[in-house]
């Protein structure tokens, strides 16, 4: 693990409260630093470490990479951040977005149409990392004179039955 400035700051306050918590327990101050020393790293990484996680949705920011699109598709909601800031596919034609993506998974809705339109195209991203994420994240692509138009990020609502 590399020891970056938050990281020694959460081993810090960790540290300080598991010696006050053995502190309760101890008044000797040599031991309460050893039982606090030994314990540190114990409640760092089984206790405080998964907390952060549950509650925190971080994830890592991968650069798009079409090979990894199409055979590790949980891989992709880390690749939209690039997909979206950089405006990747706007200017592309459909045959390129195809190379590079594959095949569109649905077609979107189109409300002049009252039907679902083949110039939106939607592929699945997967689920935000982290807890309580019930929302897959789905990228759509719209099409306008054959070329890429817009690119927007939404969420689809999981249904359990």
């Amino acid at each position: 693990m590399i020891a970056t400035p938050l990281f020694l700051f959460f081993l810090g306050v960790v540290f300080v409260l598991v010696w006050l918590f053995a502190k309760t327990i101890d008044n000797r101050k040599w031991l309460t630093f050893l039982i606090s020393l030994v314990l540190t790293p114990v409640v760092y990484f089984y206790i405080f470490y998964p907390l952060l996680n549950i509650f925190c949705s971080f994830h890592h920011q991968k650069y798009f990479d079409e090979l990894a699109w199409n055979e590790k598709p949980a891989l992709r909601f880390e690749m939209s951040k690039e997909i979206l800031e950089k405006q990747l596919f706007i200017g592309k034609s459909k045959n390129e977005v195809e190379a590079l993506l594959g095949a569109s998974e649905w077609f979107g809705w189109d409300d002049s149409l009252k039907l679902n339109s083949s110039n939106k195209w939607n592929y699945k991203m997967g689920y935000k990392p982290g807890a309580f994420n019930l929302s897959q994240e789905c990228l759509e692509l719209v099409f306008k004179n054959n070329k890429v138009s817009s690119t927007t990020q939404y969420q689809l609502e999981s249904t359990f039955e």
